[in-house]
């Protein structure tokens, strides 16, 4: 349970996450994430990092059930900075980031997923922002990277979820395969990745941000911003306090 690295393949280093029933991570999850995937992207014989996950899903977001025992913002604000710590971290590590989905990619999984620099997905996969539904706003940024504009909007104030292959037909997700082939079919694509020079893919991933049109990291954080004040204006506690019930509207 947590989040370890192995190092399945030459130049590769495999960062997983186990946070059962669902990967639903606590605060320091979070950071503990970040941590081992900006140590991963340090180790110069690192030159593709893989990022998975353990269990029936991908990543349910934050641990709801942390924030509804502390009668303070401690919670709130904890999760923002790991969240906003685990995202920049994936888009920031010094090589290239593939991220393999399974199952349920929900909240925080998105903002990883959307970092990251390529996406292989089982079929059973689904993405999507259940925020409205937990009283809380963000990572729109990040699923803007993965559907267009439009989609993602309606999306977002829906609640509803995209599959993998709908993903993949916007060219977001690189290959759709069953469930038991989604660990080879990624490190077949980090393999490739890694028979490039150290150097110059660390360079590559460096270019490539730096043409980004979006500040990620800043562009989150304005997010959050509004998560905060739905929080100090009790419409979060509202919603939040429905999690897991029945609802009538």
């Amino acid at each position: 349970m947590g989040v370890s690295t192995s190092s399945p393949g030459k130049g590769i280093a495999l960062v997983t996450v186990d946070f059962p029933p669902v990967n639903a991570l606590p605060v320091q999850g979070w950071y503990e994430l970040a941590d081992a995937l900006r140590a991963a992207g340090r180790d110069p014989q690192t030159r593709c990092v893989v990022l998975a996950a353990e269990g029936r899903g991908f990543n349910a977001g934050v641990d709801i059930k942390e924030m509804q025992r502390d009668p303070g913002h401690a919670a709130l604000i904890g999760a923002n900075g790991g969240c906003a710590e685990a995202f920049a971290a994936v888009y920031e590590c010094e090589v290239p980031v593939v991220a393999a989905v399974q199952g349920f990619c929900l909240g925080g999984g998105i903002g990883l997923v959307g970092n990251a620099d390529a996406v292989v997905a089982s079929e059973d996969a689904v993405f999507g922002l259940p925020e409205l539904d937990r009283g809380a706003l963000g990572a729109a940024t990040h699923l803007a990277r993965l559907v267009p504009q439009h989609l993602m909007r309606a999306l977002y104030y829906t609640s509803r979820t995209a599959t993998a292959a709908e993903l993949h037909a916007h060219g977001s997700v690189w290959r759709v395969v069953a469930r038991e082939e989604l660990r080879p079919a990624v490190l077949e694509l980090a393999s490739e990745i890694a028979r490039k020079d150290g150097y110059l893919i660390r360079l590559a991933k460096a270019a490539i941000n730096g043409i980004d049109p979006v500040d990620v990291r800043r562009s989150y954080r304005f997010e959050q911003g509004f998560t905060f004040e739905a929080n100090l204006s009790g419409a979060a506690d509202r919603v939040r306090d429905t999690f897991g019930k029945e609802r009538d509207a």
